[in-house]
């Protein structure tokens, strides 16, 4: 890899216009926030950007407008969330010739759980297709990878660099975090950010650190500073919001959660509802929480 990105890596929301067209312009905005907030990295198109929804072309000029705002001032990872190997390698090799530190890729997510050796030679093509670094994202429930298999992929394929662990286990997260002590292991179990981070986490992809990257990243810092007191506080009030935030309709509470920062609304692509009154409400008590909101807040909001 040309970097290994580490840290706090929000995985942006995508601006969709309430006619569900992509504003791209608003995509600068949104990465000079995160920027603002002291993350290390961007990911654009994954789960959280409703990257499931997005055709051929909009992926491809999703991510060139966060290469072009980034400008090479922290990595970019580009998430892949397809059915199959032919559309995965479509995707990776529309934005292999732009800045793009790494793919995010989820193992595929129909109905139908390939075996072992085709989930290996799905990465493999990849990397061969692609020739760029990939990143696991080990989310879906019925394709879930355990960490023996996510070893033998990153043993077999050395493209494959690393895992964004997923769900609430976290003696899953620390067996993968013994087993493969040389690759990169991000954690994406948003209600224990804290401990993932003192078992040893070279960083977190996931979506409380985009609705609230202040923090997440204060909460970081606090942990390599070992100072585990005011972790454990920002844990308890980033865990406040995950509780407000985690529903079916994730992306839309976690685009409101911005919104009420002083980003410029959008709205979730259809058929996805937005923030029904009962979670906004939850939500803007969970960010007066956190200190956080226009007027008197003690982090900065965007502009």
């Amino acid at each position: 890899m040309k970097v290994r990105p580490t840290g706090v890596i929000p995985p942006m929301t995508t601006p969709f216009r309430e006619n569900g067209e992509i504003d791209t312009q608003l995509v600068a905005p949104q990465v000079e926030w995160m920027i603002a907030a002291g993350a290390h990295g961007v990911a654009a198109g994954g789960s959280t950007g409703e990257g499931h929804t997005l055709d051929h072309e909009e992926y491809r000029d999703l991510v060139a407008a966060t290469v072009e705002a980034v400008k090479g001032r922290i990595p970019v990872i580009a998430g892949i969330i397809v059915d199959s190997t032919r559309d995965a390698i479509r995707r990776g090799k529309l934005v292999r010739d732009m800045n793009v530190a790494a793919l995010q890729v989820t193992p595929v997510h129909y109905l139908f759980k390939p075996h072992e050796d085709a989930m290996v030679a799905h990465f493999r093509a990849m990397a061969d297709e692609t020739g760029m670094p990939i990143i696991i994202y080990n989310v879906v429930p019925w394709s879930y990878l355990s960490p023996a298999l996510l070893t033998r992929i990153m043993t077999e394929v050395p493209l494959v660099v690393g895992v964004k662990q997923s769900a609430g286990d976290l003696k899953l997260f620390a067996d993968l975090m013994m087993m493969a002590p040389d690759k990169l292991i991000y954690s994406a179990v948003d209600a224990l950010m804290y401990p993932s981070y003192t078992l040893g986490a070279h960083g977190s992809i996931a979506a409380i650190l985009t609705a609230a990257p202040h923090a997440s990243v204060e909460l970081w810092n606090a942990v390599k500073a070992g100072d585990h007191p005011r972790a454990l506080e920002l844990h308890k009030k980033l865990l406040t919001l995950w509780n407000a935030i985690i529903a079916d309709n994730l992306p839309a509470c976690t685009r409101y959660a911005q919104t009420l920062q002083g980003l410029q609304k959008t709205w979730p692509r259809a058929p996805m509802p937005e923030a029904s009154l009962t979670q906004a409400a939850a939500i803007r008590k969970a960010l007066e929480g956190l200190g956080v909101l226009p007027g008197g807040q003690r982090f900065q909001a965007a502009e």
